[in-house]
């Protein structure tokens, strides 16, 4: 039997966003801060939205479980690259490379579904008004979240075909997360199958929430245009301001740094441009939200006691 470099549990290297030594203590505490402002932005939006009853709405059941995805969607994106820094190490085991690849579909995926979501909820809001409070029920609402979760939790299926691929000895992934597009780029065993299945997987759970959300605001927009009043028509797009935003902000980056990959072989713009989608725009999010929203002001308040 002829040897061959190839294996099924090895232990790989995250190169971080940078390599150089001098500068890992700065990025340690930037990622740090970042991690914090993110936890503890996302946590005020999600307490201010359970403890006050102004805001058992479906628009802030959809907020507040954005806000948690965001919590481990930032989590899982930059806990292991701070404990590398920490330990001066940049070793991850396959074990937790595979697992930190299915959790950052996970929550990167749940983002879209409840993006998705609240941008159906502005469509209705803003579209059929007078039959807001009969279509945006207690069970659809119920329904729209478990979905959300149920659909993202058990995407498996890329997970599962990422533990059929076989790894070379060079085991270096220039990024501070294991990604699954990196993996495969170590591969040496065939990627055609699991390719497909990355493809399909990102049309279909990627692709279906971006149409859904780009479906409902050329309809909110239309709606907009008719109103024949400009308070009107500004009540009504400040009602979807917000959530446009933070929908641009996560699309755009998004799209950007995977379309900037298939242009370009620098491995450390692409990661350092992913910070922007996977740290940024968590991180971001409550800033946007809480800005534009005078009830997220509002219940924040109440719940700290501070007068206005």
């Amino acid at each position: 039997m002829e040897p061959h470099n190839e294996t099924q549990s090895s232990q790989f290297l995250l190169l971080g966003i940078s390599e150089d030594s001098s500068l890992q203590s700065f990025l340690f505490g930037l990622f740090l801060s970042m991690y914090l402002v993110t936890v503890l932005g996302n946590l005020l939006i999600i307490l201010a939205t359970v403890s006050d009853s102004y805001l058992h709405t479906p628009m802030y059941l959809f907020l507040s479980n954005l806000s948690f995805a965001d919590i481990c969607f930032t989590f899982t994106s930059i806990s292991k690259m701070l404990v590398n820094i920490q330990t001066q190490s940049k070793v991850i085991t396959y074990e937790g490379c595979i697992t930190q690849v299915y959790f950052f579909i996970v929550f990167g995926v749940l983002d879209n579904f409840i993006l998705a979501v609240m941008a159906y909820d502005h469509f209705v809001a803003i579209c059929h008004p007078l039959q807001y409070m009969v279509i945006m029920n207690l069970r659809l609402c119920g329904y729209l979240v478990l979905g959300s979760w149920i659909t993202t939790a058990l995407n498996l299926l890329q997970t599962l075909t990422a533990l059929r691929l076989s790894f070379c000895t060079d085991l270096e992934i220039p990024h501070f997360v294991c990604e699954l597009n990196q993996l495969v780029l170590l591969a040496c065993s065939d990627t055609f199958v699991h390719d497909m299945v990355m493809y399909f997987s990102a049309v279909l759970l990627g692709g279906g929430p971006l149409a859904g959300i780009l479906y409902s605001h050329a309809k909110i927009v239309s709606a907009i245009h008719a109103i024949s009043s400009t308070e009107g028509k500004y009540k009504a797009f400040s009602t979807c301001a917000s959530h446009l935003s933070v929908v641009s902000l996560f699309y755009c980056t998004l799209l950007g740094v995977y379309l900037s990959s298939s242009v370009t072989q620098n491995s450390h713009s692409i990661t350092r441009a992913s910070v922007m989608y996977s740290v940024v725009t968590p991180m971001l999010n409550p800033c946007i939200y809480s800005l534009r929203n005078k009830d997220i002001r509002g219940a924040r308040r109440r719940l700290f006691r501070v007068k206005p």
